[in-house]
């Protein structure tokens, strides 16, 4: 029997770790700090590569694949990169029962390996751009974990690209930083916020990080995906260089850009309810549950006959269907499994319906009798049912940018920021001109940190929140995961 899923309002922290073992996404492994993901969490996250997949493809680049170990050396090699990654290292020192000559570092990102492969790789300007992306495992080793935000190892896409000129690269990190936006609003329906990194936030190594942000459903921000500007850091770092058209040797300009297995936890976050997951139509494994009800033989003969004629029609319609013919469950029982598991539409079917040669809709994102509709003719319902998928999906996406803006408060002093960060959360939006340690000290007294300074900030000139300088400069600060 399924456990109680503790409400978000008595602990948000729990409801999340609840949700994703009900929901059977995922469990802990022997390992601290690691997750098996199991198959209904997969096949989420098989949505997510599917759908960012093919807008990679579509704008010209391809798949590849690079090793695991990278020698220590490697990383070494580009000096603010060690240092940002040095404390979440894990390092290989004896192979095959013998001390190695050099340790290896188990990827924690792969800017080194694949520097020194596009070293290779590039002598003209006639190889420029490259444009290569990986699908692949990390590991950084971190002391605080959550299943699938934030894990010791975990899944991800690593794009890397080199380039003949900053223009091309910079237009290159903007795009990728568009397809991951377009990615997150119209197939996760999770409306995210475009912005740049502050210096203290950046990737290590980069001349520019850009983010995609997301609200939660307590408020908090997650990074959801990020696009990065390399310059010729790692160029320089790996002799990363190519003849341009006079013959003269230059170094390429690169970046990479990455999403995650995190983007399944927000999935989880941004639409979850106290009933469970709430999935959006595009990405959910199943889209549509069939539920039969019946008492007696002769009616479950009828009853199934019908399903499985409801369940063809949407299968060869191409929607993600499944009858849950489960004999020994009771219709109450499927109908709070499901739920709990996100299903956007359930359809339910009785002796009553089937007399009537209809069924029953009941839509995720509306719960109760408000989500219903009875009486759909059974001719019609694979359009119908298309068109609900559309409706849901639609629905939720509005439903979490509303709760993003109705949880978005613009402060103009620091006394302020406090208040309302400790009373309402969300995401503060400032007029900001402060620097690296006045961001360190804002995160110790508040814990909320930049979370990026907005592509798109029409306020114009303001003062800072917390310097008083004057600024065109716009902030989003929340607390984050």
């Amino acid at each position: 029997m399924a456990e109680k899923i503790t409400s978000r309002q008595e602990d948000y922290s729990r409801w999340y770790l609840d949700v994703i073992r009900e929901a059977e996404l995922a469990e802990n492994s022997p390992v601290r700090g690691c997750m098996v993901i199991r198959p209904y969490g997969f096949q989420l996250w098989e949505g997510v590569k599917e759908g960012v997949d093919r807008r990679f493809k579509a704008t010209g680049h391809q798949n590849a694949y690079f090793p695991l170990f990278i020698p220590m050396s490697f990383i070494q090699k580009e000096t603010q990169h060690v240092e940002g990654f040095a404390p979440e290292l894990a390092v290989v020192t004896i192979g095959g029962g013998k001390e190695l000559e050099e340790p290896l570092v188990i990827r924690p990102t792969s800017e080194t390996i694949i520097g020194h492969t596009y070293a290779r790789w590039i002598q003209s300007y006639r190889d420029l751009p490259l444009l290569i992306n990986q699908w692949a495992n990390v590991v950084r080793w971190e002391p605080r974990t959550r299943p699938f935000l934030r894990t010791m190892e975990f899944l991800w896409q690593e794009g890397h690209t080199a380039h003949a000129t900053a223009e091309e690269a910079i237009e290159e990190t903007l795009q990728m930083l568009e397809v991951y936006a377009d990615f997150a609003i119209n197939d996760a329906a999770i409306p995210v916020i475009k912005g740049r990194k502050t210096e203290r936030e950046k990737f290590a190594g980069a001349i520019d990080s850009y983010t995609i942000e997301a609200m939660m459903g307590n408020g908090w921000a997650l990074q959801s995906g990020t696009s990065h500007y390399l310059g010729t850091n790692f160029a320089h770092a790996f002799d990363i260089k190519y003849l341009d058209q006079s013959g003269t040797e230059q170094y390429c300009h690169t970046t990479s850009w990455g999403v995650s297995t995190r983007m399944v936890g927000a999935i989880i976050m941004a639409h979850g309810d106290d009933q469970g997951l709430r999935l959006p139509p595009v990405l959910a494994p199943i889209q549509a549950v069939i539920v039969p009800i019946w008492r007696k033989d002769k009616e479950r003969t009828d009853v199934l006959g019908v399903a499985e004629s409801v369940r063809a029609s949407l299968a060869d319609a191409g929607i993600r269907v499944r009858l849950d013919d489960r004999d020994e469950l009771t219709p109450g029982f499927k109908f709070n499994d499901w739920e709990m598991r996100g299903v956007p539409v359930r359809i339910e079917i009785g002796p009553r319906d089937v007399k009537q040669d209809a069924v029953v809709v009941a839509r995720r994102d509306r719960p109760g009798k408000e989500g219903k509709q009875f009486g759909i003719p059974v001719s019609g319902i694979t359009e119908y049912i298309k068109d609900m998928l559309e409706t849901v999906q639609a629905a939720l996406l509005e439903q979490a940018t509303e709760f993003r803006d109705a949880n978005t408060h613009h402060v103009d002093s620091y006394g302020q920021f406090k208040e309302v960060l400790e009373e309402e959360g969300g995401f503060l939006r400032v007029h900001w001109a402060g620097g690296v340690e006045d961001e360190e000290c804002i995160q110790e007294e508040t814990k909320a940190t930049v979370r990026c300074l907005p592509l798109d900030a029409p306020e114009g000139d303001g003062e800072c929140f917390y310097t008083g300088q004057k600024t065109d400069q716009v902030a989003i600060f929340a607390r984050a995961y």
